[in-house]
């Protein structure tokens, strides 16, 4: 009879913790595809302008939520956007918090391990930019200086890979912060002597703010393209992605919408 009693114990704590497990773990994603579900979930930092940001009456808005609302309507999904702590946005996505990283999400080998990608569809590159009497002109007189840029960006990861610069920076590292926006504050209010991030990203702030008020360098720290995460090996979603996305270059879609944010068609 106790022999009884423990199994059933055992088997009842062993059911136990599947649910707790699986509840902790947010939705099971191991054997179904985003490409099932009805409503998509999109991971982004709105404060990350103009891939996606929040405009003056609190919309999240921006090229690349217009982009994911163009797909979901090609493939007859409901689209929504969920503002996330980018530091988290490989967790937020394994999760199943979130089913796409899309905001300027840059595609890196090291991200490869974690999640699939899209087809490429915009370039960029990491730049370097300084108030407009800054004498820093080149990256090498980055060294000793103030640089800023956002935490877990590619802007951090294209810096690291120039160690020797990058440890000559004050304080051996880069100063870095949530999103963007803080950084650049922090630049025009003298706290940093440079930031560094999506060229993309800094020619609309320049714009919005005053081109006489800055600089960009010459010089950068690399080019790079943007891709949107998906779930790892959900090949399903990514054949679906990239063939909707094929279609809307192909009908104009794409070319729409960048021209509305860029004046200009940029997507590849």
């Amino acid at each position: 009879m106790k022999t009884l009693i423990k199994k059933a114990l055992t088997l009842a704590l062993a059911s136990l913790l599947a649910l707790g497990l699986t509840a902790c773990g947010g939705q099971d994603t191991s054997s179904k595809s985003t490409l099932d579900k009805d409503t998509w979930i999109v991971g982004l930092d709105d404060s990350f302008a103009p891939m996606g940001f929040k405009d003056e009456n609190g919309e999240i808005v921006g090229f690349d939520v217009d982009l994911a609302k163009a797909l979901g309507e090609k493939l007859e999904k409901e689209i929504t956007f969920q503002p996330i702590n980018w530091d988290m946005k490989e967790s937020e996505l394994k999760s199943g918090n979130i089913d796409f990283i899309w905001n300027g999400y840059t595609i890196t080998d090291e991200r490869k391990e974690q999640v699939s990608f899209s087809k490429p569809y915009l370039n960029n590159k990491q730049v370097i930019v300084t108030l407009a009497d800054s004498a820093i002109k080149t990256k090498a007189d980055l060294k000793g200086k103030k640089v800023g840029a956002q935490s877990e960006s590619s802007a951090v990861s294209a810096m690291e890979k120039e160690t020797d610069l990058y440890q000559s920076f004050d304080g051996g590292k880069a100063i870095t912060f949530e999103d963007n926006n803080q950084a650049l504050m922090d630049l025009e209010a003298g706290r940093l002597d440079a930031v560094v991030a999506d060229e993309i990203l800094l020619r609309y702030y320049i714009t919005l703010k005053g081109a006489e008020k800055y600089a960009v360098l010459d010089e950068n720290f690399g080019d790079e393209e943007y891709g949107v995460g998906m779930r790892k090996d959900d090949q399903k979603m990514v054949d679906a992605f990239n063939k909707a996305y094929d279609e809307m270059k192909a009908d104009g879609t794409l070319k729409e919408i960048s021209e509305k944010w860029f004046n200009e068609d940029i997507t590849n």
